[in-house]
């Protein structure tokens, strides 16, 4: 009986070419999906055609007064959206953490790809600036 493996693929949002083929670069499995999601939550609402309801308030929220109140809103809304739209991942944990000096969030998901134990750690900085 053979194993069936899953590959999962997605371009390079860079958009920088392949140095040899000139072609867009293409990420796989764990990048993908971790590209992906941070994309998923970094859309606004109404932002794709034809599917206004994916998206999150991420980017909005982030011009409120940080208090805790704040940061387990946003904690919400990163994981509500993560749920409701990116269906091959096991969300663990989203953890927010404020830098009052510099006005940024660092946020950090932990998840697992359907189907697998290993966790896959996504972390990126939400910076202040339209």
């Amino acid at each position: 009986m053979a194993t069936l493996t899953r590959i999962f693929s997605d371009i390079d949002l860079s958009f920088e070419p392949h140095p040899s083929t000139k072609d867009l670069r293409v990420k796989y499995d764990d990048n993908a999906i971790k590209n992906a999601v941070k994309n998923l939550i970094l859309t606004r609402h109404y932002e794709r055609p034809f599917h206004s309801e994916i998206g999150s308030n991420v980017t909005n929220m982030m011009f409120e007064l940080v208090t805790p109140a704040t940061v387990v809103l946003l904690k919400q809304e990163i994981a509500d959206v993560i749920r409701n739209f990116e269906p091959r991942v096991d969300l663990v944990t989203v953890e927010v953490g404020f830098s009052p000096d510099q006005h940024t969030l660092l946020v950090s998901i932990v998840f697992n790809i359907k189907n697998t134990t290993r966790p896959i750690t996504v972390q990126f900085t939400l910076d202040r600036t339209r």
